[in-house]
């Protein structure tokens, strides 16, 4: 009988032959409970210029230790590569007994060329005056994950690091802390480094952040 792995590859075969070159799909591996998820397999792997072995995106590493219940599959949103392509994302997520996540199964759409269609379509029949939200950015490293994370809590505060307040530092590292960044190997020294603060500090925030 096939693993829930082997599984996960055929379906992943199957779609990105069905949808074509555009469409990236990727199987995560969470099964390793003391490690980093990392990619199992990938379909078109061109599209965000990743490789199975490849470390965790974020929403692998934010799903880790999460159990059944804390978690809901994500259909049809928006990401954005570092490399400026649009894509059209949904995730979905397969538990183990123990109730936490297995594995999950992420399907990534290169839409690029039809936003652009779009977009001059829009231009012609109904102009903007209002600028959409930046897409996400997938990274592709650890180290660029917890970069993009720490962009993320700033963007949230919706301020520089140097005019924070306490309160918004406190809620800029609760951002981190349930988005996983913590979970990164030496995150917490980094992270302390940001928002110049010592170590025991941090720490105390996340304490705060979980009033």
């Amino acid at each position: 009988m096939p693993t829930h792995l082997e599984l996960l590859k055929q379906v992943a075969h199957a779609l990105a032959v069905q949808y074509g070159a555009n469409t990236e799909v990727v199987v995560h591996d969470l099964t390793d409970r003391g490690g980093e998820p990392v990619v199992a397999h990938i379909e078109n792997g061109h599209i965000t210029h990743r490789a199975a072995g490849d470390g965790p995106a974020p929403v692998a590493l934010a799903a880790r230790g999460k159990t059944r219940g804390q978690l809901t599959d994500r259909l049809g949103y928006t990401t954005r590569t570092a490399d400026g392509k649009i894509l059209k994302s949904s995730t979905l997520y397969f538990w183990g007994e123990d109730e936490q996540v297995d594995y999950i199964l992420s399907i990534n759409t290169d839409v690029t060329v039809l936003m652009a269609a779009e977009n001059a379509i829009h231009s012609l029949i109904a102009p903007e005056t209002e600028q959409r939200p930046a897409p996400d950015r997938p990274a592709t490293n650890v180290n660029e994950l917890l970069d993009h994370l720490l962009e993320e809590s700033v963007r949230l505060v919706g301020k520089p690091v140097p005019l924070m307040t306490k309160e918004d530092k406190v809620k800029a590292i609760r951002f981190l802390n349930n988005s996983g960044a913590l979970l990164i190997t030496k995150s917490g020294n980094k992270i302390s480094q940001y928002f110049g603060i010592s170590k025991y500090t941090l720490y105390s925030y996340i304490e705060e952040g979980n009033d």
